[in-house]
């Protein structure tokens, strides 16, 4: 037991090592070797979570790990530790070893920034707030992990702080989480008060042993905490913060929306099933969210030229798919797709950050072109991810993305057509990004041309090892004979997959998807490959596409209700209410200096004066004394 409370310190403690020696050793220590300590510290983590992997999965039994007792309040009790079982174990599985890839693909890419030091700092921090969120044993330790992430979002996505409209994006993350933030404290402080507990194991315990007990109370304490998970997870209405955050160095990206943050919200509702499981309301809530983002996502994603920015609303899309399976209670089917995601949008993004460093910081894919030769390891790489994300036999995304689907036509047909149409999109527009990108001539500059070349190993060692989990990460869940059901089955009181055995109605349902997908590629060959199509310059974009493009002016909308009306707000109390209370303030310092400019007027300096006063006081006491009495 000691020793598993040693390891878990290890794990928790061993990118935050790196974040303390690189804050103040990174700059002497210099670039390369700042970045080796952040990728090893990263690397020792990932390497202890496989030890835990593996006895977890020998023993079937979770481990618990108490460090301290740490609030008492009356009859509510809190202990700071760590919970360590299938669920947590798998999420620290890609979270340290996705990574641990994307730390060593950073040396490299972010070799050339002075700052380089800082850069791993942040992103050791980042990766010890994930860990965090996912190993503590209770919501609050959740919530330190949570805010942490968030924190770091902020740092990583301005990190390039000179340009203003950078920071404006680490900012708008920064707010937009706060606000769902909010959500989860209140879901949070409604448990507590129901149960006298956050901790998860004695959480269900109460739960199931309720005799009387209050759904709808219990049902908006559920609703809080998936406003929380929109938030993290960007989900409408509060997902217009992912996109933006492309504004950080593409290896933030990476982590960001494959690994870490954007899972958050997932990890959080699959933890607390038994809480969702009481609330069906909410669940059909968190099924319509989750479809609707999905195809408004996949819709903008249709039409935007910075590369990034396609893989940023095709994120926000595959959340919605995953937010739709855990709103009809298939926790592990929603567990699946963000694995299998994790491993190719990971890898896409790793690419895109490829062929960006190759074109000396390019984003806007109509001046590509013709990169297939320049950079094949690349263009393979995001080909395999591509078509996995696609849902093209058999890459891994086409068996998570299918027990989605397969999932809504059995519960809810309308929401089964929403998240089919949102994946023909996906296809579409991820095979446009590939047509565009590496396709037909170069459309850069003859400068860019001139300095093509595939970049250095240790950008291409994890595109390899990504795409090669992209491409056979599916065999953990097959149809009919799912490991992963299996090691998940001890969290959940049934497994949902469990229902789905493969017959007519299934097979038919595979090949109206893979025709789907299989559409979407067609549609984009034809458009871009052999018409040669190339999206029109900003100016000349017009009607529903200029609306897509403009991402449906979600964030106007935002500005013109929310941020203006809260600044004239903030202007009126500065102009207004705060002048006048400033006036009364001042005017209270008025008087009293008044008083005093007055009360200085009897220091005459006259001894023979202050004696007179002095006499006619003590007889004024003297009299008041006799008179009393």
């Amino acid at each position: 037991m000691e020793m598993d409370t040693n390891l878990a310190l290890v794990l928790v403690l061993a990118p935050f090592l790196g974040f303390l020696i690189n804050v103040f050793f990174g700059k002497s220590l210099g670039k390369t070797v700042s970045g080796i300590i952040g990728t090893l510290t990263v690397a020792v983590s990932f390497a202890v979570t496989l030890y835990f992997f593996n006895q977890i999965t020998s023993t079937q039994k979770a481990i618990q790990v108490t460090l301290f007792d740490w609030i008492q309040i009356s009859n509510l009790h809190i202990n700071l530790g760590f919970l360590l079982d299938q669920l947590s174990v798998l999420w620290l599985l890609f979270v340290t070893g996705i990574g641990s890839l994307i730390h060593l693909y950073s040396i490299s890419y972010m070799h050339d920034d002075e700052n380089m030091h800082k850069f791993f700092a942040y992103l050791n921090l980042f990766v010890f707030f994930m860990i965090t969120l996912v190993i503590g044993s209770n919501l609050l330790v959740l919530f330190i992990g949570w805010e942490g992430v968030g924190l770091c979002s902020y740092l990583l996505i301005g990190f390039w702080h000179k340009n203003q409209d950078y920071n404006d994006a680490a900012k708008k993350a920064f707010i937009m989480n706060r606000i769902g933030d909010l959500g989860l404290l209140i879901g949070m402080f409604i448990l507590g008060s129901m149960f006298s507990t956050l901790d998860y194991a004695t959480l269900k315990t109460a739960i199931a042993g309720a005799s009387n007990l209050n759904i709808p109370l219990l049902s908006l304490a559920a609703l809080c905490l998936f406003i929380g998970a929109c938030g993290k997870s960007a989900q409408i209405p509060l997902y217009t913060w992912l996109p933006d955050a492309m504004a950080g160095p593409t290896p933030v990206s990476a982590l960001i929306h494959a690994a870490t943050m954007v899972t958050a919200g997932i990890f959080m509702v699959t933890r607390l099933n038994f809480v969702f499981d009481l609330a069906p309301d909410v669940q059909t809530v968190i099924a319509v969210i989750g479809a609707v983002t999905s195809l408004v996502a996949a819709t903008i994603g249709l039409v935007q030229t910075d590369i990034k920015k396609v893989l940023a609303y095709s994120t926000v899309s595959q959340l919605g798919l995953m937010f739709l399976a855990l709103g009809f209670g298939a926790y592990e089917v929603a567990v699946f797709h963000v694995i299998t995601h994790a491993f190719f949008k990971a890898c896409l993004f790793l690419g895109s950050g490829s062929v960006i460093h190759g074109l000396h910081g390019e984003q806007d894919m109509r001046k590509m072109g013709g990169l297939r030769k320049a950079m094949p390891i690349t263009f393979w790489t995001m080909l395999i991810s591509s078509l996995a994300i696609s849902g093209v036999p058999f890459f891994s995304g086409f068996f998570s993305k299918d027990e989605i689907l397969l999932t809504a036509f059995h519960h809810n047909i309308p929401l089964y057509v929403i998240g089919s149409i949102a994946s023909i999109m996906t296809a579409f527009y991820m095979f446009r990004l590939m047509f565009l990108t590496f396709f037909k001539e170069f459309r850069g500059t003859e400068e860019q041309k001139h300095h093509l070349h595939e970049s250095d190993g240790l950008i291409t060692f994890p595109l390899i090892i990504l795409a090669i989990l992209a491409t056979f990460g599916g065999l953990i869940s097959l149809p009919g004979n799912s490991w992963l059901n299996e090691y998940l089955a001890p969290l959940f009181t049934k497994v949902a997959g469990e229902e789905h055995q493969l017959g007519t109605t299934e097979y038919t349902l595979m090949g109206v998807a893979v025709v789907g997908g299989l559409l979407g590629i067609l549609i984009a060959y034809v458009k871009y490959f052999k018409q040669d199509n190339v999206p029109e310059a900003d100016e000349n974009i017009t009607g529903v596409t200029k609306v897509l493009y403009n991402k449906y002016y979600v964030d106007e909308a935002y500005d013109a209700i929310f941020v203006r009306t809260i600044n004239a707000l903030s202007k009126f109390f500065r102009d207004y209410i705060e002048t006048a209370l400033s006036a009364v303030v001042f005017g209270f310092g008025k008087a009293a200096n008044e008083l005093a400019f007055q009360g200085k007027k009897l220091q005459t300096g006259s001894i023979g004066l202050y004696l007179f006063v002095f006499v006619l006081g003590l007889c004024a006491i003297v009299s008041y004394i006799f008179l009393a009495h």
